[in-house]
């Protein structure tokens, strides 16, 4: 069974591109299946994923578009009313790493947006168009069959939109990517306050016999809170310095009592024994990540994660490189972790279930 993991935040800027990428990368690297979705349509991760440095990548990439292996022409019968059934998007293995794909994005998603959210006003259009609530999940489920997926990573857009709540609302667990700033602390207390209303619409829709009885049926309302990412702070002779120490403590306390409480009355919390056991905190915060610095340009350039990256990628030397080099076993270290932290959550979640 495959499980869906949406990385969500509506602040842009949080790294949840890499956060996918260098995730995705870890979980295959540990034996998984994994599928990367793009659905931000901004395609940055299509783009690091494919690898768009020449004109000839460019050629690959636009020959790839003109198939049906993107969102949006994997969506096209639903949402433009073609006379044929959704099918598995043919995901593009992923150079360098086997067992990870990328379902890759389009431009145009962001079309469907309108036409989704009068959708899941589930009032008089219902009936209309009863089969695009479910059409996403649909095709994300008959695409990770396809490729016997053991996980599909969501990276998601920052919006609070139509496409964001069906997304979020359909997956199985989420993780909240961060920065330590104000802004970040602003999104959280903003998402505390629309996960309720979300939650809401998610369980009158999985209970709508209209929805129940559509071509793609929306399905049950499932989702659980995998925990928070703290990242792209400043380490200084091995610390964190005190401004970014300051935000993430405010990120933490935001967390723990405007965020938590909110996911412990809609049910969207594991049991805290599940948490305790990987060593999280009581924030649920799963890991911290300090600065990529220059290796984040690099790992784009290469399209492979910071902590992979060989000394022909990083093109230094003497004690720059060293100094890379040993951050990069930092960072596999770091996201190592992480990868099992998720494996372990999902799992235990699973059996329990």
């Amino acid at each position: 069974m495959v499980h869906k993991i949406a990385l969500f935040n509506h602040k842009g800027g949080v790294s949840k591109t890499t956060t996918t990428f260098n995730l995705g990368w870890m979980l295959a690297s540990k034996g998984k299946r994994v599928i990367l979705v793009d659905t931000d349509p901004q395609c940055n991760l299509t783009g690091i994923a494919l690898k768009e440095e020449t004109e000839d990548d460019e050629a690959r990439i636009e020959n790839i578009y003109n198939t049906h292996s993107n969102i949006k022409t994997g969506l096209a019968p639903a949402f433009e009313s073609q006379p044929r059934a959704i099918e598995a998007v043919d995901c593009i293995p992923i150079q360098g790493q086997e067992g990870l794909f990328v379902l890759p994005g389009h431009v145009g998603f962001a079309e469907y947006e309108v036409t989704l959210g009068i959708a899941q006003e589930l009032s008089g259009s219902i009936q209309t168009l009863k089969n695009l609530p479910g059409a996403i999940s649909d095709l994300l489920e008959k695409t990770a069959n396809k490729f016997n997926a053991d996980y599909i990573l969501i990276d998601m857009s920052p919006s609070l939109g139509a496409i964001n709540q069906n997304l979020l609302m359909t997956s199985d667990f989420f993780l909240v990517p961060t920065t330590a700033d104000f802004f970040s602390v602003m999104a959280i207390d903003s998402l505390s306050r629309i996960l309720s209303k979300w939650c809401s619409w998610a369980r009158m829709a999985s209970a709508n016999p209209i929805l129940k009885e559509a071509a793609y049926p929306f399905p049950e309302f499932t989702l659980k809170f995998l925990g928070t990412i703290v990242q792209n702070y400043r380490i200084i002779r091995g610390k964190e310095t005190a401004a970014f120490q300051t935000w993430i403590e405010k990120i933490e306390n935001t967390v723990t009592y405007k965020l938590l409480p909110v996911l412990e009355q809609n049910n969207l919390l594991l049991p805290k024994q599940v948490y305790t056991e990987q060593g999280m905190n009581g924030s649920c915060t799963l890991t911290k990540i300090s600065n990529f610095n220059s290796l984040i340009a690099l790992s784009q350039q290469h399209s492979t994660p910071v902590y992979a990256l060989i000394t022909e990628h990083l093109g230094q030397t003497g004690i720059v490189r060293e100094n890379n080099q040993r951050k990069q076993e930092e960072f596999k270290t770091t996201f190592s972790e992480l990868a099992g932290k998720i494996i372990a959550l999902s799992s235990s979640y699973a059996i329990s279930a």
